[in-house]
């Protein structure tokens, strides 16, 4: 599934602090995925929880006067490239701590901090957070059913065949299913990211 990049009107609107829903749609959005970067690179569960937290509301402030010229590159882009940034001080900060310690645990962290790039990782991090945030909100529009045929074929990977005679329906009514969320999915998402959440 193809989700489209964050779109220049949801960052226009983020730029209004006023504008609290492209707020909740934006912190919605990316603090799973800054909390599982932030787990992925070395932070405790609490550490990690405190970096979401001060990276949000420095991106509150930065997005103020953030001007997003798509021929720079992605907003994603840049925003790893602040997370990097981010845990580099915090690496740095906790060697400061540990200095004199012997403990070679910080400067590894250190090394690996300074290799961080963004790539496929961080991409496919963020689609799924998008993903899993689109899912939660339409799921309840579905019947059952119909959210049972496309959550076993798309996301556990179960055939078709398999997923109707589970259900006890044709496997035309699975395709159709399917097809219905997966299209509601993208809507949600491109919703979502251009600010006009229903």
């Amino acid at each position: 599934m193809k989700f489209v990049d964050t779109q220049p009107s949801l960052l226009a609107r983020i730029r209004d602090g006023t504008d609290r829903a492209a707020w909740e749609v934006f912190v919605e959005l990316y603090a799973p995925v800054v909390f599982g970067y932030a787990m992925k690179h070395g932070l405790q569960e609490a550490d990690a929880a405190d970096f979401t937290q001060d990276t949000i509301l420095g991106l509150m402030r930065s997005l103020k006067s953030f001007e997003y010229d798509r021929s720079k590159g992605s907003f994603r882009g840049w925003l790893v490239t602040v997370l990097r940034n981010r845990l580099k001080r915090v690496g740095l900060q906790a060697a400061r701590q540990d200095r004199g310690s012997g403990d070679s645990t910080v400067l590894q962290q250190l090394h690996s901090l300074a290799t961080i790039q963004p790539d496929e990782a961080w991409e496919h991090e963020v689609k799924l957070s998008e993903f899993h945030w689109a899912a939660q909100r339409i799921q309840p529009e579905f019947q059952p059913n119909t959210w049972s045929a496309f959550w076993q074929t798309t996301v556990v990977g179960q055939s078709i065949q398999q997923v109707a005679e589970q259900l006890g329906i044709t496997t035309g009514a699975v395709y159709v299913a399917r097809s219905r969320v997966l299209a509601r999915l993208r809507t949600e998402v491109q919703l979502a990211e251009s600010g006009w959440t229903q």
